[in-house]
């Protein structure tokens, strides 16, 4: 499994144009320098918000 996303990843990337490499790379980069407390908790805040979005949306009005 993690082959194919690995592969997966290679065949967009190799498609994309070369402008919109640098932003992947650096959110890459990024992604190698969080801790795994970091990233659980990034996770979460996507679940959070791809979950109760009309909540969320409904409190900031």
């Amino acid at each position: 499994m993690e082959s194919q996303i690995r592969t997966q990843i290679n065949q967009i990337i190799l498609k994309l144009p070369e402008n919109q490499l640098k932003p992947i790379l650096e959110y890459l980069r990024q992604l190698e320098k969080a801790t795994v407390e970091q990233l659980e908790t990034a996770n979460l805040v996507k679940k959070i918000f791809e979950e109760d979005a009309e909540l969320l949306k409904k409190l900031a009005e």
